[in-house]
């Protein structure tokens, strides 16, 4: 399509100012206003329509950004967040209301949280960026507002563009630290395999939050200060030397008094696998990339998940090494996503007592003396943790209030007092040695088989509208009218994450499914794909993707696994 100038475009809008909405069709098209190009990609339908989808092209050579900030994939993601922020400030400076029904006026572009996340939002190519937003063509009932539209084009966006790419105009230092952020917390992710941890929260971190309902920083939070026993010193790219809590790898206990900070530490370490921006009192909370929390779900659907290692023999003789179910108890959900979060690879489960199934966590031995073992189906939690570390190097952080079995089987256990945490391993242990009712829990036991399932190409049989996926706010996807309830999966951070998911289990099932490949393999093609393309690569979208954000494998096998049409065949 050839590049016209920018006068066109204002040529254009005045000249179809007052017609009827569809006329809007015609500005569709690049158009040439000096530092950058603006390219018109879909136009809506209404007033009322899903908003009009547009990007700005910016050679990397008029943005003037340092190529020292773009030689390498993390600089290249923080750079990019970093750029879509600046873009959202600089619409609340310079765009103002035009006016008009339904959405007309509106301009966005995907918000961003405290995380930093791979976005479509910015692209950073060789020779350009490219910014992708939505806009509200202004309308007065169905009839073009042709000048309302002129001054966003002509006159709003001009300002927002320059003031967000021009790097002169960009708070430089700011766009370093965040940088700079980056490259520490992706240092600190490797370091922990090479320390042989889980996870790492830095002194001084700020863990509580606003309220529940702001992820911000609670101003006034009190400080982290790791215990001593536990502390690691770490040497920056950055050149600073930082010191913290080093979780080892094994059996983590985090026990206190309520209100102490237990599930605050919890939720910064299902956080800790994003790097966050600077600020966030986060930023050196760093956490394993495959670290996955697990909960009781009450009535998810499961389709042949081997759940044998935690329940087996059921009355009527069910057998649970493909247990299928409409409706899962809390135990059985529980089960289910422990061993779909090893099916996916994760090597680190976190698990807070608060939202778990009490009979899946433990028996206590008079329940154990009253209910025989032989008519109990479900072997606890506590049984299956030590054999989960020493046979498939699985570790587990506990979050645990109400019962001290678990004393017996912890590595570690750190006591939150007042948000801070001590080490009270050795006291821990010195009370369960003065309690030797029973043996060591899950002696001599084997955790039992992780059986990868086959996801067959008819789980997808729809047909004409039915056979549409899109997403619905972060916690649903639908496929047609079936409804993938993802509100159990608390590591989705984004709605674009759920937006990508959508997109992505679209393109899953159309080119990937053979019918051959597990859940597992056929994901890792996928990420492969994205990983050598890029999420534009399998989007269905006219124009561009600019709402889309990568979640991680886990996130996305959960998803598919969420799917009740879903139909697997067991890996001989």
């Amino acid at each position: 399509m050839q590049t016209k100038r920018y006068q066109d475009l204002h040529q254009l809008l005045l000249s179809i100012d007052q017609r009827g909405y569809p006329a809007y069709k015609e500005i569709r098209g690049d158009y040439d206003f000096g530092r950058f190009v603006l390219s018109i990609d879909h136009v809506q339908a209404d007033p009322y329509a899903p908003p009009s989808r547009a990007h700005i092209s910016m050679k990397r050579s008029v943005a003037g950004i340092p190529d020292e900030f773009l030689d390498s994939k993390p600089k290249i993601i923080a750079t990019a967040d970093f750029l879509t922020r600046a873009f959202q400030n600089a619409i609340r400076r310079h765009h103002s209301s035009v006016g008009g029904t339904g959405k007309s006026g509106m301009l966005t572009i995907d918000s961003c949280g405290q995380e930093i996340l791979e976005r479509t939002s910015v692209l950073i190519q060789k020779d350009r960026i490219e910014v992708r937003f939505e806009v509200g063509l202004p309308a007065a009932g169905r009839r073009v507002m042709g000048k309302a539209a002129d001054r966003i084009f002509t006159d709003m966006l001009p300002k927002i563009a320059e003031s967000s790419l021009l790097c002169r105009n960009l708070d430089q230092a700011a766009l370093r630290r965040q940088i700079t952020g980056m490259l520490d917390q992706e240092f600190i992710r490797k370091e922990l395999k090479q320390r042989n941890l889980v996870a790492f929260v830095a002194d001084g971190a700020i863990l509580p939050r606003e309220s529940g309902v702001s992820d911000k920083p609670l101003p006034g939070g009190i400080p982290f200060q790791s215990p001593e026993s536990l502390a690691v010193r770490m040497d920056l790219p950055s050149g600073k030397t930082i010191t913290g809590m080093g979780i080892p790898e094994g059996i983590t206990l985090i026990v206190g008094g309520g209100y102490h900070g237990k599930s605050t530490v919890l939720k910064a370490l299902e956080r800790g696998i994003y790097p966050h921006i600077p600020g966030d009192g986060r930023e050196l909370v760093v956490t394993r990339q495959d670290a996955v929390k697990i909960r009781a779900e009450d009535g998810r659907s499961l389709e042949k998940v081997n759940i044998s290692p935690f329940i087996n023999h059921l009355p009527g003789n069910k057998d649970t090494h493909a247990f299928t179910t409409e409706n899962a108890s809390g135990s059985t959900s529980q089960a289910a996503n422990v061993m779909e979060a090893l099916e996916a690879g994760s090597r680190l489960l976190l698990i807070d007592e608060d939202t778990s199934a009490t009979n899946f966590m433990i028996r206590d031995e008079r329940m154990r003396k009253l209910v025989s073992g032989e008519k109990e189906p479900i072997t606890p939690f506590i049984d299956k943790v030590r054999p989960l570390y020493r046979q498939l190097g699985v570790s587990t952080v506990l979050i645990v209030g109400g019962s001290g079995d678990y004393f017996d089987v912890a590595d570690q256990i750190i006591m939150m007092d007042e948000y801070l945490p001590k080490d009270v391993t050795g006291a821990a242990k010195h009370i369960a040695a003065e309690d030797r009712s029973r043996g060591e829990w899950g002696s001599g036991t084997d955790f039992g088989e992780v059986t990868p399932r086959i996801p067959l190409k008819s789980s997808f049989s729809a047909s004409g509208k039915q056979d549409r996926m899109k997403s619905k706010g972060r916690h649903t996807i639908l496929y047609g009218r079936e409804a993938m309830d993802l509100s159990g999966l608390e590591q989705l951070v984004d709605d674009s994450q759920t937006n990508a998911i959508a997109v992505m289990l679209d393109f899953f099932r159309k080119k990937l499914l053979d019918d051959k490949m597990t859940l597992s393999q056929a994901a890792d093609r996928l990420y492969a794909q994205i990983e050598q393309s890029g999420l534009d690569s399998i989007s269905p979208y006219t124009g561009h993707p600019g709402n889309l954000a990568l979640p991680r494998k886990q996130e996305f096998c959960f998803a598919l696994d969420r799917y009740r049409g879903l139909k697997v065949k067991m890996e001989q």
